[in-house]
């Protein structure tokens, strides 16, 4: 396990507490919500999310259905040839993405989406798993029968935009994770996950709430942080639980052996990215470090974190940047 920060070693903070920050940050689990992804996580954060938007940005508002018929919520915003895909983490939904969708539709088409059981899309889904959510992207990205595409996903997100590659060939331009990707090797034992979600079991609110609250740093915007404590903490619980578990439970390595395609990360330097270990899984992954934030990097500092994106979507698409 690695070192946790010296913010998180409050007293508040109990040894089990600890040891899931550790999980869930150490080997692409979601923190935040867990966002995690680390990745780690999912549910869904049931918002008024319509108004969040100027409706002059938005030229798409619309939903389809996912492989096993569960209705997927989309928003297609701005206009181009190259579509950025944006999939949020575990417990939250794509208003998630706002600062990035007002950084990038001048540019480029950015479609943003809620994943199953999260945001407005629907919640008849008997398992929750990566595979599932995958399907949720790909059906979005069929329906608007886009091509050119790249996909970034926050913490659980990067193992779902893993899934949806999987089932796009031909699309998909590349993959980029945000605060995941940190070790595409690392696996847990079933004690340690169980371990990790027994908190969750008996107090899902106050145990999602006490762990979002450790992933970001303690100069983090205090609203921010209450806002995305409160909206993970009122996720759906059985989703919510299901999709943590299979989200641990994910093979990396076997996941990206059926894809070939370059693979990046724009992470927080909380928690090392083991660049050089993962070169052994995916010889294309290269990673941008972000310092001074938490897991939610993409909204503590939205200016920064649109930057690195920026250099990064350079490298495939560098027509763009010549305005």
């Amino acid at each position: 396990m690695l070192a946790i920060p010296d913010h998180t070693k409050e007293a508040s903070v109990s040894v089990t507490y600890r040891r899931l920050v550790d999980i869930a940050r150490s080997g692409a689990v979601m923190a935040g919500a867990i966002c995690l992804a680390a990745g780690l996580i999912i549910s869904s954060c049931q918002k008024k999310q319509e108004a969040e938007i100027p409706a002059t940005d938005v030229i798409a508002h619309d939903s389809t259905s996912s492989a096993d018929g569960v209705m997927v919520h989309y928003r297609v915003h701005g206009s181009g040839e190259n579509t950025m895909v944006l999939v949020h983490g575990w417990s939250c939904d794509q208003s998630y993405w706002d600062a990035q969708v007002e950084g990038f539709i001048a540019d480029f088409k950015v479609v943003t989406l809620d994943l199953g059981g999260h945001g407005l899309s629907g919640t008849q889904r008997e398992t929750w798993d990566m595979p599932s959510f995958g399907a949720d992207v790909a059906a979005v990205v069929e329906k608007l029968d886009i091509t050119n595409v790249i996909l970034v996903g926050h913490s659980m997100g990067g193992a779902v935009i893993i899934e949806a590659a999987r089932r796009l060939p031909g699309r998909v331009v590349a993959l980029i994770g945000v605060d995941n990707f940190q070790n595409f090797a690392q696996r847990y034992q079933p004690e340690q996950i169980e371990q990790f979600l027994t908190p969750f079991r008996s107090d899902f609110a106050g145990a999602t709430d006490q762990f979002v609250r450790s992933m970001f740093l303690p100069t983090a915007d205090s609203a921010l942080v209450d806002r995305v404590a409160s909206d993970m903490a009122a996720a759906p619980q059985e989703i919510a639980l299901d999709a943590i578990e299979r989200f641990l439970q994910y093979d990396f390595v076997a996941a990206l052996g059926d894809v070939r395609l370059p693979v990046r990360c724009v992470n927080s330097d909380a928690y090392p990215t083991n660049i050089e270990g993962n070169n052994q899984v995916a010889a294309s992954f290269k990673a941008k470090i972000m310092p001074g934030t938490g897991h939610f990097l993409h909204m503590e500092n939205p200016a920064a974190f649109n930057g690195l994106l920026r250099e990064t979507l350079a490298e495939f698409w560098p027509v763009e940047y010549e305005r």
